[in-house]
């Protein structure tokens, strides 16, 4: 007995140590993939360090599923601005990042907008997060950003982050020269998620109750007479959704979780209670709750609250009723409260509150929407512009009456002919369209033309058909429209036309609804017809997908481009020297203004005709090739910025005007110092190399100015220090070492003060204060360049920097002169030292 217990003892040690094992290596390798409260990390994604120049911008996408937790983003940056200097700083040269939901932000298209979606940010937190569906928010760059967004602020879907080195007008326009710093970024994007879809919250501990629905015969004529007489005969399809359970009891203020999802266009939404009553399990009796709170929160996308939801009620007296409910997935929370208002104020713990929930969708037959399903539908389907770019292409209705061969489609012969109850005022045609996946970034062009006056208003929403309650765009008259809205964009529009854009539009379903007036028999009184019936005039309708609005108002080239994860392409115009905005509409230089921009930006750089002039006299031929060619690569250049003349590329010209820029300014200070021919070109040569190279790399970059500078003062010491070495080698402490401290001095000073004289005699000092007055001058026109007056003191800019190198080559003294005055001083000095040596030394 005793053999068998330790033995069937070490076997159970043996079992209890092997499963210890294998749960120890399970939770090493399931370690980094399962979080805290049943969460796991969906994806995680890491940006590498990128730089964004001035004016420049890029875009993130991140998806999330339906059963996401959390999304946290980290940013570190190079941007350091202390939060109080924010206000100060111009928005144009601001850094932002921004957020959007379905399709990427465009914070300046706008002006009159752009400080509404500036937001202060601390980090961790968020203010008004949840209206990102319909807008966007921006928020100040920060050396270090950080915040966590769960599923109780945001939706799961498609989220954009766009990050902008200043917004406005002038960031979409074509700039030469940009004086605008530019800065780093590298991100980490982590989206946590649940690992039970029926689970739901930021820690995954909130249970959600899938609604199971099947089609119900519930409204069909032959069951409910007056139900079919009120949807005028109508044959509608109600699905019913009910919990799994027949009855759902819970506490007071205990709240409980319901989801629910509608696959298509569906009219109606409604949400019920049935058989509501108290369970009081302590005294075991049961009580009617007719008077009893039962609040329902209704939310699309996320779990609705009492602080953020879509729709809400007492479903115990009366039900939540939503019309043309959006795609996707609805949550619903049912809450009791204040149970013990109905015994009295008893504070039983174990009272209940139970009921049964049913969701009914009303759907109507293939063609027909609105109220009685009496109104017209139409899908659109997709057709391919030939030559287009990405996803460019038309919709077109599928019907026998629309012929497939142009983009504009007849409209009266679609409209809804029937009314509601009898009021021939209002009917309504709807259109269904698909953006598809990935073409975020292109934008809707609605256009309505016709003889007569249109008296139609359109509607346009996401994930369900609009209405005069529920839309995100609409267009109703010049005077009433979304022109307010962030992503409208009216052109053009008269009586007679109608013209608009919904900029960078969310993928998935758009409902468009054609609300026509002053109707009767189906012919509007604006219109003529002719006694076959037919109408007079005709309108006609466009949808298009299109890429840059207006073809960037044929004032700038239309570029498309890629999000950084490669799954948007997204399009955005590069705007022509006049010109900005989202679509190069906005003038910001006139026509005239233009012309004599041009001309002083061109003509300006004649000054390099005067230290050419200067070199040439002094036949210093190095010098005058690199002053000659600059001044005629700069004028090349700046012609072809301005559209004026290119006669080689962009890139060529900008490289040519910065290299020899950069070699003349270096060439002032090499032509100062006194170097042999052989010292000069190795000078030349190594100038020439590191030139180039900063004019092929970042030609534009601000500090290329002081690098530059730099470059020059040190071949001016270098020739210099040549020059000493050489005329002063008998001056040696080494050598001629004296213990008199005296006598050491006055050598030194002996030496400073020829030095002194020498520097004195080599240089005309009026010519060097002109040169340093006329650099001075250079820098603040540098300082003082921005987009709106960058041709003003760019041209100064030309004018004062070769004035101030004409003044430098001036100032230098000819070596002729300077050696005769050198040689003048050296023989006196001899001869009194030989007239002190011819005395006799007897005396």
């Amino acid at each position: 007995m005793a053999s068998n217990s330790i033995l069937c003892s070490s076997s159970y040690l043996n079992l209890r140590l092997f499963v210890c094992f294998l749960c120890f290596i399970s939770r090493c390798c399931s370690y980094g993939e399962l979080g805290p409260y049943n969460s796991f990390t969906v994806s995680s994604f890491s940006y590498p360090p990128t730089t964004i120049g001035p004016s420049g911008f890029r875009y993130i996408r991140v998806e999330l599923p339906p059963w996401f937790s959390s999304m946290s983003v980290a940013m570190n940056s190079d941007v350091h601005r202390a939060t109080g200097d924010i206000a100060k700083v111009p928005k144009s040269t601001l850094p932002l990042i921004c957020f959007r939901d379905g399709s990427p932000p465009l914070p300046d298209v706008n002006s009159s907008l752009m400080d509404s979606v500036l937001v202060p940010h601390s980090n961790g937190s968020f203010k008004g997060i949840e209206a990102l569906q319909s807008s966007e928010q921006c928020y100040p760059m920060q050396k270090n950003f950080t915040v966590k967004l769960t599923n109780e602020q945001i939706s799961p879907g498609v989220w954009y982050f766009g990050l902008f080195n200043g917004i406005g007008p002038t960031r979409t326009q074509s700039k030469m020269i940009n004086r605008a710093p530019a800065y780093s970024f590298s991100a980490n994007i982590t989206v946590e998620g649940c690992t039970t879809l029926t689970m739901w919250g930021p820690d995954c501990n909130q249970t959600i109750n899938p609604l199971s629905c099947a089609l119900s015969d519930s409204y069909s004529p032959a069951d409910n007479s007056s139900e079919a007489d009120f949807y005028n005969q109508t044959i509608e399809y109600v699905i019913s959704c009910k919990n799994n359970f027949d009855t759902s009891c819970h506490r007071d203020g205990e709240p409980k979780f319901y989801s629910l999802d509608v696959v298509g266009v569906s009219q109606e939404l409604k949400i019920v209670a049935m058989d509501v009553w108290l369970n009081e399990t302590s005294s075991n009796k049961t009580k009617n709750a007719s008077g009893i709170n039962l609040i329902c929160f209704a939310r699309h996308g996320a779990i609705p609250s009492e602080t953020v939801n879509d729709y809400s009620s007492n479903i115990n007296k009366s039900p939540i009723v939503i019309h043309f409910p959006k795609v996707g997935r609805w949550y619903i929370t049912i809450l009791p409260v204040n149970l013990s208002k109905e015994l009295g104020g008893s504070s039983d713990t174990d009272m209940k509150v139970c009921y049964s929930m049913e969701s009914k969708l009303l759907e109507c037959p293939v063609g027909k929407a609105g109220a009685n399903c009496t109104r017209e539908m139409y899908n659109l389907q997709t057709a391919l512009r030939k030559g287009s770019g990405y996803f460019e292409s038309y919709y077109l209705p599928v019907s026998e009456k629309v012929s497939p061969d142009s983009a504009n489609f007849p409209l009266d012969s679609l409209l809804t002919n029937s009314s509601l109850h009898g009021e021939p005022d209002e009917t309504w045609t709807y259109f269904i369209l698909d953006i598809p996946r990935g073409a975020a970034g292109g934008n809707i062009h609605i256009r309505l033309a016709s003889d007569a006056k249109i008296n139609y208003e359109i509607y346009a929403r996401f994930g369900g058909l609009p209405s005069l309650t529920s839309w995100d765009y609409y267009f109703a008259n010049k005077t009433s429209s979304s022109v307010g809205s962030m992503f409208f964009n009216l052109y053009n529009s008269s009586e007679n036309k109608v013209d608009f854009y919904i900029l960078y539009i969310r993928e998935g379903t758009w409902g468009f609804g054609l609300r026509h007036l002053n109707t009767t028999s189906g012919v509007s009184k604006f219109q003529t017809t002719t006694t076959s019936g037919v109408s007079k005039f005709q309108t006609t309708m466009s949808i298009s997908l299109e890429r840059c609005p207006r073809r960037c108002s044929s004032h700038g080239r239309c570029d498309t481009s890629l999000d950084v994860s490669g799954l948007t392409t997204y399009s955005y115009c590069s705007c022509d020297r006049d010109h900005g905005g989202f679509d190069c509409s906005i003038e910001l230089v006139s026509h005239h203004g233009h012309v004599w921009q041009s001309i002083f930006l061109i003509a300006s750089n004649a000054a390099a005709a005067l230290p050419a002039f200067w070199a040439l006299r002094q036949k210093a031929l190095a010098e005058w090739i690199i002053f000659t060619s600059s001044g005629i690569a700069s004028g090349i250049y700046h012609a072809c910025d301005v559209g004026t003349w290119c006669p080689l590329g962009f890139g060529v010209l900008q490289f040519m005007d910065f290299w020899l820029s950069f070699m003349a300014v270096v060439s002032t200070f090499v032509y100062l110092g006194t170097l042999d021919e052989g010292l000069k070109r190795a000078v030349h040569t190594a100038v020439a190399i590191l030139t180039a190279l900063m004019a092929y790399t970042k030609a534009t970059r601000p500090a290329n100015i002081i690098l530059v500078m730099a470059i020059g003062t040190v071949a001016l010491l270098i020739g210099w220090l040549v020059e000493l070495s050489t005329k002063c080698r008998s001056f040696s402490f080494s050598i001629r070492f004296s213990l008199n401290m005296h006598e050491r001095m006055q050598a030194v000073r002996g030496w400073l003060k020829n030095l002194f004289k020498t520097i004195v005699r080599r240089f005309r000092w009026g010519f060097v204060l002109a040169g340093v007055t006329a650099l001075a001058m250079a820098v603040i026109s540098w300082i003082l360049e921005s987009s709106e007056s960058y041709w003003v003191w760019h041209s100064i800019w030309h004018i004062t920097i070769y004035t101030s190198s004409f003044f430098f080559l001036c100032s230098k003294a000819s070596t002729a002169s300077t050696v005769d005055t050198e040689n003048q001083t050296l023989p006196n000095g001899a001869y009194e030292l030989t007239r002190q040596d011819s005395f006799p030394r007897g005396q």
